[in-house]
């Protein structure tokens, strides 16, 4: 019996997509061979990745003036590659910081030019958005970078920046799991591990205009143009990532896309942050309207209980629920292979523990 995973990455994947792999695993569509032997150059495979690409493009309903990019290296490696692609020499990125990955966004891009932090929510202790009316952005900056779901803080943007430079966002956490319209951002990345698919691949969506000014020097397998030119195979992609992705874009499909996700993951949200906050026992501290819809981080009202509370929700079948390292607590990511039933049986849990040690 599977139990529910609460991991924020690697995370759950959806169980119909499992069953599915592992009926193709040994011989995928009567070929003599996995998809993990294929050539990534074979009409098969490529085949494989032009519709995972179609859906995607679907799902996300991303205009025609956008490149897919399918690309290695977690979406730590896009904090280097964005600036590499975008910044120029003499001109200046802003960044918004809200937490511990936009730090690292930040910390990065500056081994390769300017930055600005135009904003930080550090004096409130990473517990709410700053006001766009506060940001203080750069004239003609090359772009302007924003986190807007903190996998660890679980802090997400309650609007979309309105800017005059292109828009980029780390949406690893929170790609997939509500309607956005891709048209406003310049560049979107997103590791792939927790609403897309398994660790190893990661997506650019990245708009046209943005591609074909890297800085000199740049690798080539971190220069967008260079890997839009060749299909995202410059080198062997993740081929099982890719393919197994597809098969998530597929179960999304049938789920009724992303906007029928968001509905659960609302319900999801709500039966969590709603016994939370009755509850007496546990807490969350972010400002209501930056919630985030995917990572919940909780404390108990006595930190000693912390590992008992560990141990006897593994026991229960409740797996992952440690907070980051960094924070300490609980947190509980909810992406969308998560069920709701999933969550019921957390807050069950939570219910009966309160109970015995309140």
């Amino acid at each position: 019996m599977r139990a529910y995973n609460f991991c924020a990455g690697p995370a759950a994947l959806p169980t119909a997509v499992l069953e599915r792999a592992q009926t193709e695993l040994a011989e995928w569509h009567g070929k003599g061979m996995s998809i993990m032997e294929m050539s990534h150059r074979s009409a098969d495979f490529v085949g494989v990745a032009d519709k995972a690409e179609a859906d995607l493009r679907s799902l996300m309903a991303i205009p025609d003036n956008y490149k897919v990019l399918f690309l290695q290296g977690g979406a730590s490696l896009q904090f280097s590659a964005i600036p590499l692609n975008l910044l120029a020499a003499g001109q200046t990125a802003d960044y918004v910081d809200t937490g511990i990955w936009s730090q690292k966004a930040i910390e990065e891009a500056q081994r390769f030019g300017t930055v600005n932090v135009a904003a930080s929510s550090k004096a409130d202790q990473y517990h709410s958005v700053p006001a766009q009316g506060e940001w203080k952005l750069t004239k003609n900056a090359a772009y302007v970078h924003v986190t807007p779901n903190e996998t660890i803080g679980g802090l997400m943007y309650d609007f979309v920046p309105e800017t005059d430079a292109p828009l980029v966002a780390d949406l690893s956490s929170i790609i997939l799991a509500e309607p956005i319209d891709v048209s406003k951002f310049g560049l979107i990345y997103a590791g792939a591990q927790k609403n897309i698919g398994p660790a190893g691949l990661t997506l650019v969506i990245v708009r046209e205009d943005l591609i074909g000014n890297a800085q000199s020097g740049t690798p080539a397998l971190m220069d967008y143009a260079a890997q839009a030119k060749n299909g995202s195979m410059i080198n062997t992609p993740p081929t099982f990532a890719w393919y197994l992705s597809g098969l998530v874009f597929e179960w999304l499909q049938e789920q009724g896309g992303v906007t029928a996700m968001q509905r659960i993951n609302q319900q999801k949200a709500n039966v969590l942050y709603g016994y939370i906050d009755q509850s007496g026992f546990y807490a969350n501290p972010i400002r209501t309207a930056n919630r985030s819809l995917m990572n919940v981080p909780f404390t108990l009202a006595d930190a000693a209980l912390e590992k008992a509370f560990l141990k006897e929700s593994e026991a229960a079948g409740l797996l992952n629920l440690a907070g980051h390292r960094s924070v300490g607590g609980m947190r509980a990511s909810i992406y969308n292979a998560v069920p709701l039933e999933g969550v019921q049986a957390l807050v069950d849990f939570m219910i009966e523990f309160a109970r015995k040690n309140g």
